[in-house]
């Protein structure tokens, strides 16, 4: 992407935006265009004194360019970053190879350390492929003993899952499940992703529709072009594709926009009638595209997935609730829990 478009995207941005304007670095790898970064940044915090909409951003890296000068230009400009690490180094170096063949995940882990060390509420996400659904829960507990407090674990829905995957998938589940209650017991402070958003969606009711993904709703990707689409993954259907919506320098097309809202929130069958559907994941038009090349078509995997996650959780909730657990109460029940938190955190430092 050019220093133009990116700059381009930022003017976009902050018309689009009512009271703030969130800005993702996203890939292939965002940190091979570090310097473009740091410009998009400066521009941004320009136009903010100019009178636009105040700038938040987040990058997202697989964390082998991640040294300590990004990091202090993180610390310095309030950038969040997400690191991809899929845990433990026979998990992660199954997928995550260099062109000649060896992991990387001795030199990414050293870097997350570093990054924790100065930002430690970093985000990690950890990427589960059917070949190393087996080291799932291992993984999870080594990056939280680790120090990591935010672990957000995501199956790649577009490898392919056979039955003995899935029962190995549920098992891992359940063993993280042990785990979550032997944390939350002991008053570790953590956020691990998809059993709190499965929490949220029993205790927040009918508020959980309202947080769900919806395609081109709270989210625009910009292509290198700086053609606009509805969501990350959609890029890659290039720029004659029925998903462009627009581009940086003219806008949305309203009509494009219409007609992928219209396709996105359309009921999914057999969905409509499945107790669990207001919980469900199945309403992300981006995951199914990825999955199944339709926003209208849900994977069996997701499905499958999605059944056995809320039944392990709900057990697990209902275990700590009725425990009276003070310290899973005050996460999933205190609305103000994140700022007293970290309040607390700032006063034990």
């Amino acid at each position: 992407m050019s220093e133009q478009t990116a700059w381009q995207a930022l003017g976009f941005g902050a018309r689009s935006s009512r009271k703030s304007c969130g800005i993702v670095f996203f890939g292939g790898e965002p940190l091979l265009c570090a310097d473009l970064i740091r410009s998009t940044v400066q521009r941004a915090r320009v136009l903010s004194a100019n009178g636009a909409v105040p700038f938040h951003f987040k990058l997202t890296t697989n964390g082998w360019l991640l040294d300590d000068a990004i990091i202090d230009f993180a610390v310095r400009n309030d950038i969040m970053i997400a690191v991809s690490i899929d845990g433990t180094e026979a998990m992660h170096d199954r997928h995550r190879r260099l062109p000649d063949g060896s992991g990387t995940h001795r030199r990414v882990k050293a870097n997350l350390r570093q990054l924790l060390r100065c930002k430690p509420y970093s985000n990690v996400i950890m990427v589960v492929n059917p070949d190393t659904v087996g080291g799932m829960r291992e993984s999870v507990v080594e990056l939280v003993e680790m120090g990591c407090r935010y672990v957000i674990v995501s199956l790649n829905y577009a490898a392919t899952w056979a039955e003995d995957h899935m029962i190995e998938l549920e098992q891992q589940l359940r063993s993280l499940a042990v785990d979550y209650l032997a944390w939350t017991r002991g008053g570790r402070k953590f956020y691990l992703s998809p059993f709190e958003v499965k929490l949220a969606s029993h205790i927040d009711g009918p508020a959980f529709r309202r947080d769900r993904c919806e395609l081109a709703e709270r989210q625009i990707s910009v292509d290198p072009e700086g053609n606009l689409f509805p969501c990350v993954q959609f890029t890659r259907a290039g720029p004659h594709s029925p998903w462009r919506i627009g581009h940086v320098a003219t806008g949305i097309d309203p009509y494009a926009l219409a007609s992928v809202r219209a396709a996105s929130t359309q009921e999914k069958e057999p969905c409509a009638r499945c107790a669990i559907s207001h919980r469900c994941n199945h309403t992300c038009g981006c995951l199914n595209w990825q999955a199944t090349g339709s926003v209208h078509k849900v994977s069996p995997v997701l499905c499958r997935y999605e059944r056995t996650l809320v039944e392990i959780v709900d057990q697990v909730g209902a275990t700590l609730f009725h425990e009276r657990n003070p310290h899973f109460l005050h996460k999933h029940y205190n609305a103000a829990y994140p700022v007293l938190s970290l309040l607390e955190d700032q006063s034990t430092a």
